[in-house]
């Protein structure tokens, strides 16, 4: 059966702060498998100043609850790629964290061959295309996903204990991580924006020295970040992480060492 994708181009993109002008860079969050835009509405104001930030919303979830969660990634990207359409002519840039760094890289494949190029790519927490995926967490039954969820972290351990949450959260979950793990690609897929990859340091599932393998798929410049946390770094170095993603939508480009134990920035061609 071939799956599509439902939803008006409106129904795809978040905006939580208006604080940003009018003419400011835009850039989109795209979030991790079961993650939702609103995860991000910390990072969303604390680039609001200076960025404006669009966040995915993925069907099947939050006020896309009615909605088929999509179990193919393309898909996905394509759905991505249709809902940015109206944002043509602005400077434009994709963040994008786990499974949302895989759909950040195919919208931007989409984008370029539609000639609407992105200005740059940040990819975090997820292997570079070329690595293939061991895990097979959509096979698990339900114990064993929630065994995976909380190895991971970042989802209300509340939410984990409520069974009839659960019973509408664990199917968008494991659609998502079908869609993640049946990912197929070109292993020497470029694209050709800058790309910017991001870690954290104790990350239980993806290294940095991993995260480096997204060297390959660019045909520009490239950079590496390293966050102190886990997977989920992101909520815990907020400010950083703008920080970061802000400086070369602003036309600065990073090349620095952080002293031992704080974030460590690394770039090269």
């Amino acid at each position: 059966m071939t799956q599509t994708v439902t939803g008006k181009r409106g129904a795809w993109l978040r905006r939580f702060h208006h604080a940003a002008p009018q003419d400011a860079p835009v850039l989109v969050v795209l979030p991790h498998a079961g993650g939702s835009a609103s995860h991000y509405r910390a990072l969303s104001a604390a680039l609001a100043t200076r960025v404006e930030v669009q966040a995915v919303q993925y069907p099947g979830r939050q006020d896309r609850y009615r909605e088929e969660p999509c179990t193919d990634l393309h898909l996905l990207a394509r759905g991505v790629a249709d809902a940015l359409e109206p944002l043509a002519g602005r400077r434009l840039a994709l963040f994008g964290h786990s499974m949302g760094a895989l759909v950040a890289f195919e919208t931007t494949r989409l984008l370029e061959r539609r000639s609407r190029p992105v200005e740059s790519l940040f990819v975090s927490a997820r292997r570079a295309p070329a690595q293939p995926s061991p895990e097979r967490v959509h096979r698990l039954d339900d114990t064993g996903l929630l065994a995976e969820m909380r190895a991971l972290g970042g989802t209300d351990e509340r939410l984990l204990r409520e069974p009839e949450l659960l019973s509408l959260y664990l199917p968008v979950v494991r659609a998502d991580y079908r869609a993640l793990e049946t990912y197929t690609h070109d292993p020497d897929a470029t694209v050709n924006v800058p790309v910017t990859a991001f870690a954290g340091s104790s990350d239980p599932r993806v290294t940095a020295e991993d995260m480096s393998a997204w060297r390959r798929h660019t045909t520009r410049r490239f950079g590496i970040h390293v966050f102190p946390g886990g997977h989920f770094y992101v909520d815990e170095q907020t400010a950083a992480v703008a920080d970061v993603l802000a400086s070369p939508l602003g036309g600065k480009v990073e090349d620095v060492r952080a002293s031992a134990g704080g974030r460590q920035s690394l770039t090269g061609a």
